[in-house]
Formats: structure tokens, sequence, C-alpha cells
């Protein structure tokens, strides 16, 4: 992928190797979906860096969905995605508290979880 700023797309990059251990091709396997996330360096809306994690194929790659529509994108600031990923914040309470965004299928997004991540231990 090409290089960033911000801290989150050190974890998306963490995530395509995740998903081609055994525990990854399962989470594919068991989620099947395609979330588009939009990453902001301060206020979500501007100077966003686009990543598509494709739980289809068990990909992650910088830019806008090119297969159609994402089932579910969200929107987030670095902060607050690192956060979320690492198990620091919870999801819906970021979601409840304007923090992050969701455009697409709800029942989609709600399977958007910590667990997709790798562990803390791998980073």
């Amino acid at each position: 992928m090409a290089s960033s700023d911000l801290k989150s797309a050190a974890l998306l990059d963490q995530m395509k190797t995740h998903f081609s251990t055994d525990a990854g091709k399962a989470l594919v396997k068991k989620i099947g979906l395609v979330y588009q996330i939009n990453l902001a360096p301060k206020k979500m809306g501007f100077n966003e860096e686009i990543y598509v994690v494709d739980l289809k194929k068990g990909e992650v790659t910088k830019g806008p969905y090119e297969g159609g529509k994402p089932d579910a994108i969200f929107s987030f600031t670095d902060e607050d995605f690192y956060k979320i990923a690492t198990g620091k914040m919870n999801p819906q309470i970021a979601f409840m508290r304007g923090k992050m965004k969701v455009k697409g299928s709800l029942s989609a997004a709600q399977k958007f979880t910590p667990d997709i991540f790798p562990k803390p231990s791998k980073m």
C-alpha cells in the first residue's frame, strides 16, 4: 500500500498479513462482506484516506471500492479508528457519540467488530 501518515494505515497493513493466517481465513469465510473505511487525519470528511477491507477475498487495499457498492462504509478520525481496532473503544459507543459514521447495511456494519483485527501482540 502507498505510504501514509495515519497510524491506522499500519494497522490496516497488518490486516493483510492477518488474512493469510488460518484465523484470518476463518474470518473471511465467516463474514464475507466488503467494508470501505474513510480515515481522516483530524476531522471526518476532510483529507480522508480511503481503504477497502474485503472480507470476501481477504484483501485490504487503498482507494475506493471498485466492485460495485461496499456492504458498509465507515468514517472515522485516525485516532478513533485506532482505538476501536485495538479494543480501547467500543464501536457501539463510538457510533452513539458521533465518533463513527456508517452508511449502508447496519447488519453488515455490526459484524465489523474489533475481533476482525489482528491482536495487539502481533502488531
